[in-house]
């Protein structure tokens, strides 16, 4: 390989993303843009349970209660029912989410040391929602329950042979975001660079620019690797600005080692980048090119890697899918990165089957391009 050619053609295809400001526009305005829309829109955490309150006791115990739904931070109060009719209505039209229906005599029950029911009724349309919100009710309830006098406010209750005592690991509040953008990186990172690779040879056909390549005397490695490199430093400084974003702007703390983040990113932009160039060269249309590459990277990436969904929830074939699935091993190393802060000697098999990819990937782009017209 001479470092010349190989420079020329680096320098020539700098110059064509440089005048090309949809290029551009590609290479930084839209990972930025997608981070931002999907940290901030794409949250697995209940907030603001609209509420409605059908409160039959009217007592200073039930408003105690009721306040502490309404400090609890989940819990939004919209409306206070004076029949019930009115809570079947707010829940049909989903003004409320949640409704909470306390029973005549619930302060008299208390002070006679009797259990008391509370009932709790949840818009199970949103299936995921009513869940968590199920757990947010049972938790305010049982606090509530804690505070009462257990001699005089509650019923006596034998002491509990099992204690459970329950501790977050790696998220402790629990926070969505702070595992969604982390491999949210990992999926606008894989559709941007072959998104963005996935045009230059086809660009060279259309534009009848490829027959003077040809008659050049810059062998195939050489322009391969000469067409690669611009668009391999565009994601990588993607991937700064995005890291930069994710502990700045999201809060996400960053346990692990630059280093390493550095060295997976690196293996993954590869792979990534090589992949576009292979469908460029196989299409030889902008066109199908960029069709071809949303369809190979922006599906499998965000449904089949483990970044929205749970591979172990899913059927038995996709899992085995998710195996060929690049994203898979970049998305679990980048939540291992941020979150837990290990070192290659757990991500050791994700680093050497992304090495894999990337090596095969870009033989292959290699081997696939003919210095020919035919």
């Amino acid at each position: 390989m001479r470092w010349r050619r190989l420079l020329a053609v680096t320098r020539k295809e700098a110059i064509q993303i440089r005048r090309d400001a949809r290029s551009l526009a590609m290479a930084f305005a839209i990972p930025m843009l997608l981070i931002v829309m999907y940290g901030y829109a794409l949250t697995l955490d209940v907030e603001d349970l609209r509420t409605i309150v059908f409160d039959q006791d009217g007592s200073a115990a039930s408003r105690e209660l009721l306040r502490s739904f309404t400090q609890s931070g989940y819990f939004t109060v919209v409306r206070a029912a004076r029949a019930w009719s009115e809570v079947e209505g707010a829940l049909d039209d989903g003004r409320a989410q949640v409704a909470l229906v306390i029973p005549r005599n619930f302060a008299r029950d208390l002070d006679l040391g009797r259990r008391v029911a509370v009932q709790a009724l949840l818009d199970g349309s949103d299936a995921n929602t009513a869940t968590i919100a199920t757990g947010y009710v049972e938790a305010v309830v049982a606090r509530y329950s804690e505070r009462l006098d257990v001699a005089g406010a509650t019923v006596a209750r034998p002491p509990a042979p099992v204690e459970a005592r329950l501790r977050v690991w790696y998220n402790a509040d629990l926070q969505s975001k702070n595992f969604i953008v982390p491999g949210l990186i990992a999926v606008i990172m894989m559709v941007i660079a072959a998104m963005l690779t996935s045009l230059t040879v086809a660009r060279e056909w259309e534009r009848g620019t490829m027959e003077q390549l040809v008659a050049t005397p810059i062998r195939v490695g050489e322009l391969v690797a000469g067409k690669l490199l611009p668009y391999f430093a565009i994601g990588m400084l993607d991937v700064a600005l995005a890291t930069v974003a994710a502990t700045l702007l999201f809060g996400v703390p960053f346990r692990g080692s630059a280093v390493l983040l550095l060295g997976f990113s690196t293996v993954f932009l590869l792979g990534a980048v090589s992949l576009g160039l292979l469908i460029s060269i196989k299409t030889r249309s902008q066109l199908l090119a960029s069709q071809m590459a949303m369809l190979t990277t922006f599906l499998p990436s965000f449904l089949l890697s483990g970044f929205a969904y749970d591979i172990a929830n899913m059927p038995r074939a996709l899992q085995l899918v998710t195996y060929a699935i690049p994203a898979r091993y970049f998305v679990t190393s980048l939540k291992a990165i941020f979150l837990k802060g290990v070192g290659l000697d757990v991500l050791w098999l994700e680093g050497l089957l992304l090495l894999a990819f990337a090596v095969g990937v870009t033989v292959l782009a290699t081997r696939s391009f003919r210095k020919s017209l035919e």
